[in-house]
């Protein structure tokens, strides 16, 4: 289903307080963005438990129940996981990964809150979920039917969000909050096309699971084979890159400053490789992209970054130029800066335009 409007998980979850307690809702997402999680923190809101039923595993008498005879007829009798006497959160996860029998059987359920005789206890919510076929799921085509009695909504990730969380909430190792600070554009990325981890709130959030169970002593194999095997892999290089420089007390802030200049040897391309793209970031973040604003500051860092960048050419003109190049997100340094560096540093400006 496409989307022309994607909430944060706090937009979301007041569209769920406003609209999710009157009419069944439809939750839209990647794999591993938070979805589950959002409609837990919702039933625990509304003061209600939470029961799950995930529908790419479901046959269909697991929904409608066994027949049983009673006296010269037979009756369905639904199955005890929705049997409740109060009211509850019914959450239909995967809702769109179930076969066509089950989706019909969903019908009453989703209109009527009702499955065959029984119905649910007055008051009881009826939220799905599902992820989109971009994602590269098992999914199926939903009824238009079906689509039709539901309110859709489409969840994006939203660092601020997730950090706040991260950092007020939860117990997340600090190195996995550091890094999503200076790189949140890291956070979460589309699912790839082929067969390999990749970087969602929920792959940081086993990382971090993981980096606690091991200790700040994790060596560095195990901390690669970790990241290698939840993150995307670019993202999973500089993550090692970061905590390399961690432990190195390498930082982007003193090697602008002069305090501290490019690791140069070989065996640290990847702290040199993750320095380099967090240079762009930190560039990007501190330079106006209309030189018109300029202040004093902005010229300062300017004139260090171009040095920043002759220097670190004379080990990689290769990274040189990447921090001139675009990020993953399509953006790139400000136009004036970019002029700047080639007219001071034509070789690497030329070199970037082949």
């Amino acid at each position: 289903m496409l989307s022309s409007v994607q909430l944060s998980p706090a937009q979301a979850f007041d569209f769920l307080l406003n609209v999710g307690t009157i009419r069944p809702v439809f939750l839209w997402g990647a794999p591993g963005i938070g979805k589950s999680a959002l409609i837990q923190r919702f039933a625990s809101e509304v003061g209600m438990e939470c029961v799950s039923l995930l529908g790419s595993q479901l046959a269909p008498e697991d929904l409608l129940g066994i027949p049983q005879i009673d006296g010269q007829c037979s009756r369905f009798y639904p199955p005890a996981n929705i049997v409740r006497s109060e009211p509850f959160v019914l959450f239909l996860d995967e809702l769109n990964a179930s076969s066509h029998e089950i989706q019909k059987a969903f019908y009453s359920l989703i209109l009527e809150k009702r499955v065959g005789e029984y119905h649910l206890p007055a008051g009881t919510i009826v939220i799905g979920a599902g992820n989109r076929a971009k994602d590269g799921a098992i999914v199926k085509p939903m009824p238009s039917a079906l689509i039709n009695r539901m309110v859709h909504i489409h969840l994006r990730a939203d660092h601020r969000q997730w950090l706040n969380w991260a950092i007020n909430e939860t117990g997340i190792h600090p190195w996995v909050v550091e890094y999503i600070q200076l790189r949140p554009d890291q956070l979460w990325n589309e699912p790839p096309k082929h067969e390999e981890p990749f970087s969602t709130p929920r792959s940081w959030h086993m990382l971090s699971d993981a980096l606690h169970s091991f200790g700040e002593d994790i060596d560095d194999q195990m901390l690669e084979a970790l990241a290698y095997g939840l993150l995307s892999p670019n993202h999973a290089v500089n993550f090692k890159g970061f905590i390399k420089q961690i432990r190195q007390k390498y930082t982007v802030v003193a090697i602008i400053k002069g305090d501290a200049s490019w690791p140069a040897e070989p065996g640290d391309r990847d702290i040199l490789y993750f320095l380099a793209q967090s240079f762009r970031s930190y560039l990007y973040k501190e330079l106006p992209a209309n030189d018109s604003t300029l202040k004093s500051e902005h010229r300062q860092l300017a004139m260090q970054a171009k040095d920043r960048l002759k220097s670190l050419a004379r080990i990689s003109v290769e990274m040189a130029q990447s921090v001139m190049a675009e990020d993953e997100q399509g953006r790139k340094l400000p136009s004036w800066f970019l002029l700047e560096v080639a007219r001071d540093l034509p070789r690497l400006a030329v070199r970037d335009k082949k």
